[in-house]
């Protein structure tokens, strides 16, 4: 069976980073999710396409300092985006997209709001 390549997008499109207000559904590990909670800093792959898509952006999901999400619960939560080509384009209100640790998934996200000026 070959690796699990995927590939970060990392080319720079500006220096502050783009940052959304998002509600974050975390899959049940009985669902094959993840085996524990997470908490503040957590940062896990971001895929904007299907679940055969290896291209991932980089970005950090704030729940609040002491806070833990484990899996089966949903949250709202600030994910901090590195600003990157072509990632703002697709961070519209309403935008759904999938929440990996290499292959697996873990967690979706939708955005509610765009924070500017973060």
């Amino acid at each position: 069976m070959p690796a699990y390549q995927f590939t970060d997008v990392i080319e720079s499109a500006g220096d502050k980073p783009i940052n959304v207000r998002a509600q974050i559904s975390v899959v049940k590990t009985e669902d094959g999710g993840r085996q524990g909670p997470f908490t503040h800093g957590y940062r896990p792959n971001h895929n904007f396409g299907g679940p055969d898509d290896r291209v991932f952006f980089i970005g950090q999901i704030e729940v609040g300092e002491g806070k833990w999400i484990h899996p089966g619960e949903e949250c709202e939560a600030v994910v901090r985006f590195l600003n990157v080509r072509g990632l703002s384009e697709l961070l519209d209100v309403g935008r759904v997209w999938r929440i990996q640790e290499g292959p697996k998934l873990v967690a979706k996200a939708k955005v509610i709001a765009r924070i500017e000026n973060a």
